[in-house]
């Protein structure tokens, strides 16, 4: 049943571009939902940030979300899910969805062996939030994991099939790959737009769970739960937002993922120097 405030918009942000990829799930998945994604690109990345620093950019962007009357805050950045999203429910008043929930419960399911890789940002790796989720599905299952901090760099770069990040992956994964992981989490955001070489490194006996649209259909199902789901039949829309005029991976991004971004809006946060950082 819609509400009143079926009609606004999903909150999307992350700490950079990389959340692109759960708003491309999210419009294939929901396209009557208008969408306002927010990327901090100002203050990325968030992946060797403390925990206190990451809650406190992510308040500040999930209070920006607010203004533009998001319905629901969507973390679409795995460090910020695994460090920020607990206080984000107790303080905001609308509800929050984070990827490493979905992520963790498509891995439990889909892994036949019990052993499941993961590989994200140095924060969300250490944070041990995957393993975590994951052991507290089925404690029966191994994880293993891999901060692979090179990666965002070589993808917002655009190099997507490039033989320098196909050797860096090769690195990163060897020893999970070597270990018989069956399942591999891509526990960023970023890390769909290489998908198609990470699934060529990893071979096709391991599955590959895409935060990203396991994020898109909890978000399908908290719409629905919480009466939000916007009316059927309309198309919906998408704004963006930076927090500084970095438009060139942006735009690479958009053209991989074929989403169609207009007019880019900015939107200031606080300085480092006033925050006293």
């Amino acid at each position: 049943m819609a509400t009143e405030r079926s009609n606004e918009p999903i909150g999307v942000f992350d700490s950079g571009i990389g959340g692109l990829t759960v708003v491309a799930a999210l419009q294939r998945l929901l396209p009557s939902e208008n969408i306002f994604y927010l990327g901090d690109t100002a203050r990325v990345p968030y992946g060797g940030k403390s925990r206190r620093t990451v809650e406190r950019y992510s308040i500040e962007i999930g209070g920006l979300l607010l203004a533009e009357r998001a319905k629901v805050i969507v973390v679409a950045c795995n460090t910020a899910s695994a460090l920020a999203v607990p206080r984000m429910k107790e303080i905001f008043n609308v509800p929050v969805q984070g990827v490493v929930a979905p992520g963790a419960e498509a891995a439990a399911k889909s892994t036949r062996i019990g052993k499941v890789g993961v590989v994200g940002t140095r924060a969300t790796i250490s944070s041990g939030a995957y393993e975590h989720a994951i052991q507290g599905i089925n404690p029966g299952i191994e994880v293993l994991s891999a901060a692979c901090p090179l990666l965002v760099p070589l993808i917002e770069e655009g190099m997507f099939d490039d033989e320098v990040t196909r050797t860096m992956l090769a690195r990163y994964l060897g020893p999970m790959l070597g270990a018989g992981i069956d399942t591999l989490v891509l526990g960023c955001t970023h890390y769909p737009l290489l998908k198609k070489a990470i699934a060529e490194v990893a071979g096709p006996r391991v599955t590959l769970v895409d935060s990203a649209e396991n994020c898109a259909h909890a978000v399908k199902l908290l719409l629905a739960e919480s009466d939000l789901s916007a009316a059927p039949r309309r198309l919906g829309s998408l704004s963006v937002a930076l927090t500084d005029a970095t438009e060139g991976f942006l735009r690479v991004a958009a053209h991989a993922l074929d989403l169609e971004i207009g007019d880019v809006a900015l939107r200031s946060v606080q300085s480092e120097e006033k925050q006293g950082v």
